[in-house]
């Protein structure tokens, strides 16, 4: 699944070419995605202007004359800018026409991720928790919220409604580099620790951003390139292997039904 990194280099990837530009036309070739695309989309922003485009979490948001896009990759989507002349691939379920004669197209094989229209705040942002590369994500508002959590140190900053976009991925990655097991109660984890771990999910994050974001099987970014991140994973995708720092045999379990591998040596 995209991460934020992924989700901000195609954000700032395909920003300079939509905004300010007029939508021609939007073509919906399928609209049962992970919630159907807004129901009559193509006459409602026909002629309007993009005035920004921005994310929030793991949301892509388009900014209109009135009204935004919420569009959210999902499990394998990604976004592409193409020509009018080029050929449609399978899976490009729907196409945003500028006046500027490129194309916004929207591809997503699993069709988990969503194209929604809404003349006011959309609802899906309402719960979601500060942004981890915003002054008020620190290790002080991780300790307030942790105190007397059960549930894993990994489920805790990976939940939206704590801090957004901390996927898997990264989650991994963090815990790593602050020598925190996963499996640990949050509740369990000393200020000065979460202190280390907040600064880390930043620094991590920033340097994923810097790259393009990690390389996964289905992500491109807006030029339709991968990310290039994943020669930098630590623990990700490495159960098995020896760790990077002291060369004991990687571990992994599972939580949440998503996969953490760590190091039974550096992390306590």
């Amino acid at each position: 699944m995209p991460e934020l990194p992924e989700v901000e280099t195609t954000a700032v990837g395909i920003a300079p070419l939509l905004v300010n530009q007029r939508i021609k036309k939007i073509v919906v070739r399928n609209k049962q995605l992970r919630w159907p695309v807004t129901d009559q989309i193509e006459s409602i922003v026909k002629d309007l202007i993009i005035k920004t485009v921005k994310r929030r979490a793991k949301y892509i948001v388009v900014d209109l004359d009135h009204g935004s896009f919420l569009i959210h990759l999902g499990m394998s989507g990604s976004l592409r800018l193409i020509s009018e002349s080029d050929i449609l691939k399978k899976h490009d379920h729907v196409q945003m026409y500028l006046s500027n004669d490129y194309v916004l197209t929207y591809h997503d094989p699993r069709r988990f991720g969503c194209w929604l229209w809404s003349n006011d705040d959309h609802k899906l942002l309402d719960s979601l928790g500060p942004e981890p590369l915003s002054k008020s994500f620190d290790g002080s508002y991780l300790w307030g919220l942790s105190k007397g959590r059960k549930l894993s140190v990994k489920a805790f900053i990976m939940d939206s409604k704590i801090v957004v976009g901390v996927g898997n991925i990264y989650a991994n990655e963090a815990l790593f580099s602050s020598g925190i097991r996963p499996n640990r109660h949050a509740g369990r984890i000393s200020l000065k620790r979460y202190e280390l771990l907040a600064k880390n999910i930043k620094s991590i994050l920033t340097a994923a951003i810097k790259q393009g974001g990690t390389t996964l099987r289905d992500f491109t970014n807006g030029r339709g390139e991968p990310g290039y991140f994943e020669q930098s994973l630590n623990v990700y995708g490495r159960a098995g292997e020896k760790c990077l720092n002291c060369a004991s045999i990687l571990r992994e379990i599972r939580l949440g039904q998503r996969s953490s591998v760590f190091c039974m040596s550096c992390q306590q």
